[in-house]
């Protein structure tokens, strides 16, 4: 466990039951927290863990969900239980459940979101009035993601928030691609997506960093289905076949670990973002961790050094907010997985350890008004009240 100045204590556990892994945390945490939010391995059982843990924490809300390989700090751990538990004091926060994500319904999400912000801030003013954003709000959002939904979903919550920033992740199954949930209300859901608002008296800053820079090589996606994230061709040929080709690899073995070495990337406004690749599947497609379309040219990115990307992006947010806190962070699963290809995993968790860094790895991210991939996002939180 560790306690932090802000008031908010961390705790990590690697208990092999649910029960137990409750236990520990709440041993960890003690009484009193106003929220805990939590992402656990999916070899506990969601349902045991949620119960257990309301068993070990009654009267603290819980919202969680289940990832591809959790981050403390201590560094990264597999199979394993993280908790953030937040006091009441310092911190503000409410939340709410989006449902059936892969058919949403955005003017009603919108609404949700709104009624969100106004329970946080009951003097909200509809109409957006920018005097009325609380300056140290921030947004955190957990996402199925296996639904396929989250481009939409992240569009019509940064549309309602209107200008809180929103960070988050997407819950992950470490690489099965069979189940993922997400914790809200005392329940399991699937298909869903859990949004926090939370307004503190300490500095935050959110922040999105990533490792790569584009090539010269393009692709334009030249058969797809968009609603179910597969490019059958690329350049007008099978994709895994062009794009191992252009990578220098043997199409039948192109695996998680290629695909985190060899990243593809679009260009948005001017500036490249990850597209990562989920898998290879039997016809010699590829499915995509995010939404993409006919006719999108995607660039072969290579990566730089990640330990000192990732070092000089906390060192920044080091200095911005007067001392570090704690990080609040969402990492691509892709991303540990190229650290741990290129041996330099122990850098990154000497890196996590040193800034207080607390989240789990996932299957997207969340920034702004964006789904990422292949990024390290997050919330920085200052150590001293403003």
């Amino acid at each position: 466990m560790r306690a932090h100045l802000c008031g908010i204590r961390t705790a990590w556990t690697e208990a092999a039951s649910p029960e137990a892994a409750a236990a520990e945390i709440a041993r960890a945490v003690g009484a009193g927290m106003a929220q805990l939010v939590v992402f656990f391995s999916p070899d506990y059982d969601p349902e045991t863990l949620l119960r257990a843990l309301e068993a070990q924490v009654p009267g603290t809300e819980i919202a969680g969900c289940t990832t591809s390989g959790t981050i403390c700090p201590e560094g990264g751990i597999d199979r394993s239980l993280v908790a953030i538990a937040f006091p009441r004091r310092g911190f503000r926060i409410v939340s709410t459940l989006l449902d059936a994500i892969d058919n949403l319904d955005v003017e009603r999400t919108a609404s949700a979101v709104r009624a969100l912000r106004r329970t946080l801030d009951p003097e909200y003013d509809l109409a957006g009035d920018p005097a009325r954003r609380p300056e140290r709000c921030f947004a955190l959002s957990l996402i199925d993601g296996l639904a396929n939904a989250e481009e939409t979903v992240v569009s019509a919550i940064a549309w309602a928030l209107d200008g809180i920033p929103l960070v988050g992740g997407s819950a992950g199954d470490d690489l099965t691609f069979r189940d993922a949930v997400v914790l809200h209300g005392g329940r399991i859901h699937r298909r869903a997506a859990v949004l926090m608002l939370v307004e503190t008296d300490y500095p935050v800053q959110i922040f999105k960093s990533d490792n790569f820079e584009p090539t010269q090589t393009k692709f334009v996606v030249t058969a797809s289905d968009g609603e179910r994230r597969i490019v059958h061709e690329l350049n007008a040929e099978p994709a895994a076949r062009e794009y191992a080709m252009a990578v220098g690899l043997d199409p039948e073995g192109l695996s998680p670990m290629s695909f985190a070495a060899y990243p593809l990337a679009v260009k948005v406004g001017g500036e490249y973002f990850c597209r990562s690749i989920r898998h290879l599947n039997p016809d010699g497609s590829l499915s995509f961790f995010c939404a993409i379309d006919e006719g999108v040219v995607l660039t072969l990115a290579e990566p730089r050094d990640i330990v000192a990307t990732t070092r000089a992006e906390l060192s920044r947010l080091d200095d911005l907010i007067g001392g570090i806190d704690l990080i609040i962070g969402f990492e691509c699963v892709l991303r540990r997985l190229d650290a741990e290809g290129r041996q330099v995993r122990q850098g990154i968790a000497d890196l996590y350890r040193r800034y207080n860094v607390v989240g789990f790895e996932t299957y997207g991210e969340q920034y702004r008004a964006m789904h990422l991939n292949q990024t390290f996002t997050g919330i920085a939180i200052g150590k001293l009240p403003q």
